[in-house]
């Protein structure tokens, strides 16, 4: 007799049926099983790996002096991010603070991500990818309604902004938490004129940005196109996520010690470790 989902019995036979099953989007369960490790990197030190499909999103919280890599698997990734205190989510990535406190809006290796109470969150450590974005911020439904004709969360065409709700629902946080975001892997850059110029790729396939968690932090991300992306298709590709522990960042470290504003927030990081 051939089994169905209509009935208890047959639901049951099917979801067992499927056990052992892997897509290309889905997390590594347990993560020390994740394989294609960054060199150096042990499986047992893993605490996440997990690939975000095209309009995808995912969440996950990391310890102070973990490692988070992420990687544009195919070349037109477009990884939105919101950063929280893990410990007090009131506590968040502030964007205009982390360019101001840098006097440099282009974010790469050797930068930070500062939050809105002047600590270090994140911690640029690696960085191979032509560029990232901390002007422009998220998509929403209607920005994705216009180029798309459709924009809603459950449709063809999800948003960056309906998807960070659904993962910070997971964590007791609303729509009212999301602040502005820095995307990954869309270089833009201001022009002369104050034009905004998007690099929108594709790129090459393999680019990665590595950041070093100096706090407990909540990572919350969206791949969905980028808000500025001319192009008429819904085009985005899948980001992997990976994420092992990792020592706290030392006295001597270089990125710790660049300038003095830096020191300073490193210095605020390690006061409110400090209790």
């Amino acid at each position: 007799m051939t089994s169905t989902t209509s009935d208890t019995t047959g639901a049951r036979a099917h979801a067992r049926a499927m056990a052992g099953t892997r897509v290309d989007a889905m997390p590594t369960i347990p993560a020390t099983a994740a394989t294609a490790l960054p060199p150096g990197v042990a499986a047992d030190d893993v605490v996440w790996d997990e690939t975000i499909a095209a309009g995808g999103y995912a969440a996950r919280v990391l310890r102070r002096g973990s490692r988070l890599r992420l990687t544009d698997l195919q070349g037109d990734g477009a990884a939105a991010m919101l950063v929280f205190n893990a410990e007090r989510p009131v506590e968040r990535l502030n964007v205009a603070d982390t360019v101001k406190i840098q006097w440099n809006a282009y974010l790469g290796q050797g930068r930070f991500l500062l939050s809105d109470m002047g600590r270090v969150l994140l911690s640029v450590i690696e960085d191979d990818t032509r560029g990232s974005d901390a002007f422009c911020g998220a998509s929403n439904q209607a920005s994705n309604a216009r180029k798309y004709g459709d924009g809603a969360n459950h449709g063809a065409h999800p948003n960056s902004r309906d998807r960070f709700v659904i993962a910070l629902a997971k964590y007791g946080m609303t729509r009212r938490d999301i602040h502005p975001c820095v995307t990954w892997f869309k270089p833009v850059a201001i022009a002369a004129d104050g034009a905004i110029e998007l690099d929108v790729g594709p790129h090459a396939p393999g680019q990665h940005v590595t950041l070093r968690a100096e706090m407990d932090v909540i990572v919350v991300l969206a791949n969905c196109p980028h808000v500025r992306d001319p192009r008429a298709g819904y085009t985005v590709t899948p980001v992997r996520a990976t994420a092992w522990a990792g020592p706290v960042t030392p006295p001597d470290d270089a990125v710790r010690n660049a300038t003095p504003e830096g020191l300073r927030a490193f210095e605020n990081v390690e006061d409110y470790y400090r209790r």
